[in-house]
């Protein structure tokens, strides 16, 4: 999948490891950093996000825990090992507070950044945050996975699969039983900076009562519904950025 031309590939040497990003945008009236952790992995369906966001802001897109290029890993699969990575990379890359968007298993990363490291987070922005008690079980992503399916593009599957293939599918499933392992319901409480939570209106592994569970467990946190299923950002970048806007706005954090 071919990348907007503003776009830029990134290497930084972040904890003894080579760390890749993808950056977009230049440094704006807006000092505010953009940073997008992936779900599961995947980069390129979230490469329209990043070029939106970067006509506002600076933004990056991390290449965590390592699936979007055939190198040495820089973290293992995993929420807990990718937040940790993001933590290092803001640390050394950023040396600042940013503005943390989390998708998927990503938004559970974010999450555990946002709460290891309050220093390193203006706002939070959560898309699509997964799993509900519910779908902890061994057996309990079937039904919202064909839930889901039914409402995504068929063009997705050429924008994830690759990343997919290269993780490989022990790195995938270990990277899942992390997540259902999570407990955002937990963390979410212990979040210092405003939140914004973000769903699909098809989207079958965010449910509207978990997004809203958590959004009234946060301190200042809000919830929001947008078109499509779990990767609605994928080709709508210019909807999930005016989300991530919308908060940086209203936090008025700078």
């Amino acid at each position: 999948m071919s990348r907007p031309r503003d776009v830029r590939e990134r290497w930084d040497r972040v904890g003894g490891r080579e760390f890749r990003s993808l950056r977009a945008g230049q440094r704006h009236d807006d000092p505010r950093d953009v940073v997008l952790v992936p779900g599961l992995g995947a980069l390129s369906y979230l490469v329209d996000t990043l070029a939106a966001c970067g006509a506002s802001a600076r933004a990056h897109l991390l290449d965590v825990p390592g699936f979007g290029h055939r190198g040495a890993r820089v973290c293992p699969a995993g929420v807990g090992a990718v937040a940790e990575a993001v933590c290092g990379w803001v640390d050394e890359v950023v040396g600042g507070p940013v503005v943390l968007v989390g998708h998927s298993t990503g938004a559970q990363a974010a999450l555990h950044v946002a709460v290891a490291r309050p220093d390193l987070v203006r706002s939070l922005v959560l898309l699509g945050p997964t799993f509900p008690p519910e779908q902890r079980g061994v057996t309990g992503l079937l039904g919202p996975f064909v839930r889901n399916f039914l409402h995504e593009p068929p063009t997705l599957v050429p924008a994830t699969v690759p990343d997919y293939l290269r993780g490989g599918p022990r790195e995938i499933a270990r990277f899942i039983r992390s997540a259902q392992r999570d407990e955002p319901e937990q963390l979410i409480t212990e979040v210092r900076c405003p939140v914004l939570l973000a769903r699909g209106e098809h989207d079958a592994f965010a449910p509207q009562p978990w997004v809203d569970r958590l959004a009234a467990a946060a301190r200042v946190g809000r919830s929001e519904v947008v078109g499509g299923a779990h990767t609605f950002p994928f080709r709508r970048g210019a909807v999930t950025a005016r989300l991530v806007a919308t908060l940086m706005q209203d936090s008025g954090t700078r």
